[in-house]
């Protein structure tokens, strides 16, 4: 089966709080894309130059955030809710050894941002997430993803000329049932549901449904669902990890403590938060 798109990663600088993130597109993608291209980019890689970050060594955990780090995540999450969720032997290992310090400061930061609910997920607590950032730093999921994806395609179109389709996506997954599609992060696009957080992420995994990352904005055309979640599906594919999938893969890249990676040490990791997807049609492969 022939794919439908091909995906261009672009490899840009690691972009800092405070980074010009919409020079850093324009500059990054000259001469790179057409007419029809969807122009993908990472919310975090947004967040972070927006300066959408909590440092959490400075968070005064309570006492259920500490229940959360000590009990919740390593013996619920270990014993029951990770073997219905199949996850992996590693992602286990990690979850047994739930740092409680940290953990209780990080589940703190869920609970006030995202609720209860969503502090009770084993990652990414509405979409809050600590990986490819440094020291105790997480990001915090885009208020406002749909005006800056439309700032970002006006942008492109001012420079270059060219009406390219601007994507916003998150590697936390949508699962998909049929014509159903939902996920346990807030404020995907319309059409996908998000609702339940731990119970989204526990029947999409439990059932084993197909998973993809989440577009979180479209602007410059309407597409449907399906499409939208085709794409990011794409670009996540292509984009890769940075500096590692989860804080753990992150330490051990740098093979420092799980809050001693500095910026300089990401500076020097190879990061592609923007991929240019190309529908196959354009690419002279039929």
């Amino acid at each position: 089966m022939v794919d439908k798109y091909k995906a261009v990663a672009v490899t840009t600088q690691y972009w800092r709080p405070g980074e010009d993130y919409l020079k850093q597109i324009v500059k990054a993608i000259e001469n790179k894309i057409e007419d029809g291209d969807f122009v993908t980019i990472s919310e975090k890689a947004i967040s972070a130059a927006l300066g959408n970050l909590v440092d959490e060594s400075v968070v005064q955990p309570g006492w259920l955030a500490r229940f959360l780090a000590k009990y919740w995540m390593r013996f619920v999450w270990v014993y029951i809710l990770g073997t219905l969720c199949h996850l992996r032997k590693k992602t286990i290992r990690h979850l047994r050894a739930y740092p409680v310090e940290e953990g209780s400061a990080h589940k703190q930061v869920a609970l006030e941002h995202a609720g209860l609910l969503q502090a009770l997920m084993q990652g990414s607590e509405g979409a809050v997430d600590g990986s490819n950032l440094p020291y105790s730093y997480v990001s915090l999921p885009l208020r406002n993803a749909q005006q800056i994806a439309q700032k970002i395609q006006e942008r492109i179109k001012s420079k270059f000329g060219k009406k390219v389709i601007v994507v916003i996506v998150d590697t936390d997954k949508t699962y998909s049932l049929k014509g159903f599609h939902f996920t346990p992060r807030p404020k995907p696009i319309k059409g996908i549901h998000s609702f339940g957080g731990p119970l989204a992420y526990i029947l999409g995994r439990f059932f084993k449904l197909k998973q993809r990352a989440t577009p979180v904005a479209v602007a410059g055309s309407k597409i449907g669902v399906k499409e939208a979640l085709e794409i990011a599906k794409t670009a996540n594919r292509s984009r890769g990890f940075g500096a590692g999938r989860t804080v753990w893969d992150m330490a051990k890249t740098f093979r420092v403590p799980l809050t001693g990676v500095t910026w300089e040490m990401l500076d020097k990791v190879k990061h592609q938060p923007i991929v240019i997807v190309k529908p196959h049609a354009k690419t002279g492969n039929v």
